[in-house]
């Protein structure tokens, strides 16, 4: 289904508001003018008449307009729109940013300046995009942070507010009554009961849209996993997070209907960046609808698709330490490459503290990495020369992995560094910058894969994937899952253990 051509059309949204189709949940927000209040489309209460029906793209839109959020569908708590993972114009890199948190830390004319445009053309397209300027996406994104640690935390009011990126608590009350119709304090006593908070630990549930397919996301995460940098235990990919205000770590386990998330940071300002690159690591916003109907039109890739619907292509939460450690990667096996990345931490990472495993370091940054010294990293001499390369380009900001990045100017400034060739210009466009079509049609899992699906090779399955466009990225999982990969399943204890 194009919901893209469908978010328009009227008709096409009341028809799904009456049957209550929650794939258009995040997509879209439904508002009742006799109530001002809205809605998911897949809310479960009694449906408005027609003449009382708005639909707007963004909570912010609905907030702005003011509506306050149903207490009982939580629209504001859905899923994000897919459409911000897999556009690439500055609307789409823009929310990508927002979501990380980049106004509450840098202000508006921050945002603005970072995408190359002035804060007029910035909220000019935005309110023409999603029907709320970036101050106000701003907002309602303060808005939800606060409501799930209202709702999942015993954490003090005050403390709330400064994690949720407010600046004052008088702010932060205003803004819960008016988006919410309740005082913080209400909101706390509604709900079930705190499930988080103690020990410096916060626990919270990452929602996502079904179908969902873990075997293959965690699989991956836990199989390339670099020791002390991250983890696999009691059924949770654990990691280090280099975060704005200081280091953090996560705890990221599959649920029913969830994934629950359970957050260390040194500054509570940084749980909304940490929670928006759990996000995308896990591919949690992604509508898995599209690139299921796109590969499923493929008669080799069918079966497959419909054995194991619904899988996400795994990323990882650190944009520069993935083209790193995709450099590292070149040319050999996972596990040897997660061994050389945990002895690089080991050496240049900054320490953490981990109350709850054996998280030790952080993943170096570009900076630590380009000062390294060539004796001390554990590869042949022209990858170490691209390592530094690499490592310089990302200190220096000519190379752009982040969420805010133009794919293709990565894509051309990757090329540009001596070493990096298209196979790891693909991984890093998958795995870092999050584009669905990225396709390293020259991996060898790809290439196992293709070939045990009699696809071809090089340019004929080239040739063959442009009709999973723009859904490759999710047409690789789907060909290393074919073939005995070692990322196809979770992990049990035991291999936890031995890894």
């Amino acid at each position: 289904m194009d919901f893209t051509a469908i978010i328009g059309n009227e008709e096409r949204l009341q028809a799904a508001v009456a049957g209550r189709d929650a794939r258009f949940d995040g997509w879209v927000f439904l508002a009742v003018t006799s109530t001002r209040i809205y809605c998911r489309p897949s809310c479960p209460a009694v449906k408005p008449k027609r003449e009382h029906q708005r639909f707007y793209p963004s909570a912010a839109a609905a907030q702005e307009a003011g509506y306050r959020a149903c207490k009982r569908c939580r629209p504001d708590a859905s899923p994000g729109s897919p459409a911000w993972d897999w556009r690439t114009d500055v609307c789409a890199r823009a929310m990508r940013l927002i979501t990380e948190g980049v106004v509450d830390r840098e202000g508006a004319a921050g945002l603005a300046a970072r995408l190359g445009y002035s804060l007029r053309q910035l909220e000019r397209l935005l309110i023409a995009e999603v029907g709320a300027g970036p101050a106000a996406l701003a907002r309602a994104g303060r808005a939800q942070t606060a409501r799930t640690l209202i709702e999942n935390t015993d954490l003090p009011m005050g403390q709330v507010a400064f994690a949720a990126g407010f600046a004052s608590i008088r702010a932060f009350n205003r803004v819960v009554a008016d988006v919410y119709a309740c005082s913080p304090t209400e909101l706390r006593s509604k709900a079930k009961g705190p499930t988080a908070g103690s020990g410096g630990a916060i626990t919270l549930r990452l929602a996502y849209r079904e179908p969902f397919e873990p075997s293959n996301l965690f699989g991956h995460l836990a199989a390339a996993a670099a020791p002390g940098v991250e983890a696999w235990a009691d059924g949770a990919y654990r990691r280090t997070l280099r975060l704005p205000h200081g280091p953090g770590t996560a705890a990221l386990r599959p649920g029913p209907g969830y994934i629950e998330c359970r957050l260390r940071v040194a500054d509570l300002r940084d749980v909304t960046a940490a929670v928006a690159r759990c996000r995308r690591a896990l591919d949690l916003d992604a509508d898995p609808h599209a690139p299921m109907e796109a590969l499923a039109a493929d008669p080799v890739l069918a079966p497959l698709v419909a054995k194991t619907p619904g899988r996400r292509v795994p990323r990882k939460a650190d944009g520069p330490e993935y083209a790193v450690r995709a450099v590292i990667g070149q040319q050999i096996a996972t596990a040897s490459a997660a061994t050389i990345a945990a002895r690089l931490a080991e050496r240049y990472g900054e320490p953490v503290e981990d109350p709850e495993g054996d998280l030790t370091r952080l993943f170096p940054s570009p900076e630590a990495l380009a000062e390294a010294d060539p004796a001390h990293l554990p590869m042949p001499r022209t990858r170490k020369a691209t390592v530094l390369a690499l490592a310089s380009a990302l200190a220096d900001g000519s190379v752009d992995v982040g969420p805010g990045a133009d794919w293709t100017r990565t894509r051309a400034s990757l090329a540009a560094v001596p070493g990096v060739g298209p196979w790891t210009i693909e991984m890093i466009a998958m795995r870092a910058l999050g584009d669905p079509d990225a396709f390293p049609v020259k991996d060898l899992g790809v290439i196992k894969g293709a070939a045990h699906l009699e696809l071809g090779a090089g340019r004929v399955l080239e040739a063959r994937s442009q009709a999973w466009r723009p859904w490759r990225a999710y047409a690789v999982q789907y060909l290393w899952a074919s073939s005995e990969h070692p990322t196809n399943h979770l992990p049990t204890e035991k291999e936890a253990s031995t890894s």
